[in-house]
């Protein structure tokens, strides 16, 4: 059957970290994904399409991706690249070698935020990028001994401070819950996860947590930084895009699933939040799976 390709990574049980540098002139490797955590940089592959999940993106001149979803699928493919000297540094590490008493611990307190976050993918911005450049720069240079520890720890932490870092796939489509919000709205994002596929209205979803709609509506836009109805269509699209990559179910079914009305609004919704039609979509992660 058509699968997405699991990777055994080459990180030894006996170390923290599994550190590579390539330089190359395309991307090859398939749709995956793995248990381990991954830090991805690349530079001077302008052009080059980024998938995590159900996102989708172009990128610039440097990219640098945080992932630690165990089941998030992800790939950097060609694209729209021409550059015949890429440069890509991976960072490989296992979710056990930081554990609960020491996330637990004030210092590591802005890690453990940003590994949870990262259970959908985390894209940081080129100003911070630009802050571990020189740290990812020599990193694989240096022997693999506790100051290649100490410099990658240094990297995450610094990492770890950004606070515009960007959340890449739908929790919808990662079938992971964001959990760092109050709990009026993780009440109602739960309600909204259980119930995409039903009419959801404003005023039922303030009741639930004994707020007006008014009230609810800037309280939710605050503590999320969106409004309800995006929060909702988003949550939606995740679910259809999951369905299209892991369904045989036709377009037009899917569409009335997750609670979409209207198939060309449905269509036109999904092409300018993700960028492409739920058909493209699904042809993209066709084509970039393997079978096993």
């Amino acid at each position: 059957m058509s699968s997405v390709f699991t990777e055994i990574t080459k990180l030894s049980p006996k170390d923290c970290f599994y550190i590579v540098e390539r330089h190359k002139s395309e991307f090859t490797y398939p749709l995956h994904k793995h248990k381990e955590f991954e830090l991805n940089f690349i530079e001077n592959a302008r052009g080059v399409r980024r998938i995590v999940g159900d996102s989708v993106e172009e990128i610039g001149d440097y990219d640098l991706v945080l992932v630690a979803g165990e089941d998030l699928e992800h790939v950097w493919e060609q694209g729209n690249c021409h550059s015949k000297d890429i440069r890509e540094i991976t960072v490989q590490f296992s979710a056990s070698l930081f554990n609960s008493e020491i996330l637990e611990k004030n210092q590591f307190a802005s890690i453990s935020k940003m590994l949870k976050k990262a259970d959908h993918g985390l894209a940081f911005p080129t100003h911070s990028i630009m802050k571990v450049y020189s740290e990812l720069d020599k990193l694989s240079a240096k022997p693999e001994s506790f100051s290649q520890f100490m410099c990658c720890l240094k990297i995450l932490y610094e990492l770890s401070l950004c606070d515009d870092a960007r959340v890449l796939a739908s929790s919808s489509f990662a079938r992971s819950a964001r959990n760092t919000e109050s709990r009026r709205v993780q009440k109602v994002k739960q309600y909204i996860n259980d119930h995409y596929a039903e009419p959801l209205k404003l005023a039922d979803l303030a009741a639930l947590v004994g707020m007006t709609p008014v009230a609810f509506s800037r309280f939710f836009r605050m503590r999320t930084g969106c409004t309800l109805s995006e929060y909702i269509v988003d949550i939606r699209l995740g679910y259809a895009a999951r369905a299209l990559v892991d369904t045989t179910s036709n377009i037009s079914e899917i569409c009335y699933e997750c609670g979409f009305n209207n198939l060309s609004n449905f269509n036109r919704t999904f092409k300018a939040k993700r960028g492409s039609t739920p058909r493209e979509f699904r042809e993209m992660y066709k084509k970039h799976k393997v079978t096993v």
